[in-house]
């Protein structure tokens, strides 16, 4: 890992820890996929996964658009279990491309962060 994506971890979760109570959406992008989670944060358990395997299936979908309806589905699946507010955790990825479109599609699925 480079300095400067360690330098974006450690500022996001010092900001998270500020706010310490309640949820967090995690991502993680690989070259081909994206996977959002919604963690609880006092107990760190999981509560929702949606990866988008099974989305990217579809050859005419990008993998931004994938990402964004990564993030609805995620969303879905969280206000099922009563989530409504979020923090979004975006892992030391820059706020841009596909970690925007999940985020975007959360927030369109109505999730608050």
């Amino acid at each position: 890992m480079n300095k400067t994506k360690s330098k974006r971890i450690k500022k996001i979760r010092g900001k998270l820890k500020q706010g310490g109570r309640g949820r967090k959406i995690v991502v993680f992008r690989s070259n081909r996929h994206v996977l959002g989670q919604v963690v609880d944060l006092p107990t760190g358990k999981t509560l929702v996964t949606v990866f988008s395997k099974g989305l990217s299936s579809k050859k005419e979908l990008t993998k931004t658009k994938v990402a964004f309806l990564t993030g609805e589905k995620l969303a879905q699946k969280a206000l099922k279990l009563g989530v409504k507010k979020v923090s979004f955790d975006r892992s030391g990825y820059r706020y841009h491309g596909r970690i925007k479109a999940l985020a975007e599609g959360a927030r369109k699925g109505g999730l608050k962060f």
